[in-house]
C-alpha cells in the first residue's frame, strides 16, 4: 500500500505543524497546502502550493484536511468531499443546519467520508455509541480558558475583554448559537454535537468560562447523562500557554486524526 496523500488547507500554527508532521511521517505524503495568504507558503517547495481550491483535485489527495476557518466548509465543503475524504478541523461550520444536511448527504451518498477530529473531546466514541442506541439523554460541555485564549465575536468579546481577576461565565446555552460567536474556540463542542447526533447542536449544552487563573491549562469538562440516572463526568486539562487558542496535546492528537481519516470509508465519522 502506498503512502496516504494529504492536502492541507490553512497554514497557521496547526497547519504548519501538520505540514511538517506529514513530511516527516513514513506513511504520509504531502499533496498540497493552501492558505488564504499565499506569501506565507514561500518556505514550501513550489510543487506543494495550491493557489485555488477549485483546482485541488489536480493534486490527487487521499485526504484533505481543513485547519483554516469554518467558511472553507461553507464555500468548498461539497466540492472537496467530491475529491477526497474530508477532515474538517473547524466543525463549528456544521452549526449551519442546512450545511450540515448537505455535507451529511454528500458523505453518505458519495465515495468519500466526512471526518471530524476528536480533538479535546474525551469519550467521543462512547458518546456516539450511546447516541446510536438512543440512550444518550443529556450532554454538557464546559470549556475554561484564560481570557486571552478566546477569539470571540461581538458582545461576547467585549465581556471577555472586561474579565479581570475572577472567572466569568461568558455563555451558557445551546451549542448552535455559541458556534457563531466563538468559531475558533468551540470545535470540541461542535464535534460533541455531531457525535451526540440524537441531541445535535440544539440539544447539547455548552458553557464557556474565562478564567484569568488558567495561565497553564485549557480545561474541558464533559457531563454525560443516560437512563436511570446514569452519569459520567470527565475533566481534561491540556497544557497551553497564555493566549494560545489550541492546547499543546491537541497538535499531536490531530496527527492521529489525519492517520485515521478515510479508514472508515464514506459517511460521517469521529476520528
Amino acid at each position: 500500500m502506498g503512502k496516504k496523500r494529504i492536502g492541507i488547507i490553512g497554514y497557521g500554527h496547526l497547519g504548519r505543524h501538520l505540514t511538517q508532521a506529514v513530511l516527516a511521517h513514513p506513511q504520509l505524503e504531502l499533496a498540497f497546502v493552501w492558505n488564504r495568504t499565499p506569501s506565507s507558503l514561500q518556505e514550501l517547495d513550489e510543487r506543494y502550493i495550491c493557489s485555488d481550491l477549485q483546482d485541488a483535485g489536480s493534486f490527487n489527495a487521499d485526504v484533505i484536511v481543513e485547519v483554516a476557518h469554518p467558511y472553507i466548509s461553507s464555500e468548498y465543503g461539497e466540492h472537496l468531499l467530491g475529491l477526497a475524504h474530508y477532515l474538517m478541523g473547524s466543525p463549528t461550520a456544521l452549526a449551519d443546519e442546512q450545511l450540515e444536511q448537505r455535507l451529511r448527504a454528500k458523505a453518505n451518498a458519495g465515495s468519500y467520508g466526512l471526518y471530524l477530529p476528536a480533538g479535546a473531546l474525551w469519550g467521543g466514541t462512547d458518546i456516539r455509541k450511546m447516541a446510536d442506541l438512543g440512550t444518550l439523554e443529556s450532554l454538557k460541555i464546559t470549556m475554561k480558558k484564560h481570557p486571552s485564549s478566546f477569539k470571540l465575536v461581538g458582545d461576547l468579546q467585549k465581556t471577555c475583554a472586561s474579565v479581570r481577576a475572577e472567572a466569568v461565565t461568558l455563555y451558557e446555552g445551546r451549542v448552535r448559537e455559541l458556534c457563531a460567536v466563538a468559531p475558533n474556540n468551540v470545535n470540541t463542542m461542535a464535534a460533541a454535537a455531531v457525535a451526540a447526533h440524537n441531541l445535535g447542536f440544539d440539544g447539547v449544552q455548552a458553557k464557556l468560562v474565562a478564567d484569568p487563573q488558567l495561565s497553564s491549562w485549557h480545561v474541558v469538562e464533559v457531563e454525560v447523562g443516560g437512563p436511570g440516572g446514569f452519569q459520567v463526568t470527565t475533566e481534561r486539562k491540556n497544557p497551553a500557554a497564555v493566549g494560545a487558542v489550541t492546547g499543546n496535546v491537541t497538535y499531536s492528537a490531530f496527527v492521529s486524526s489525519v492517520l485515521a481519516a478515510g479508514l472508515q470509508g464514506n459517511g460521517v465519522h469521529l476520528c
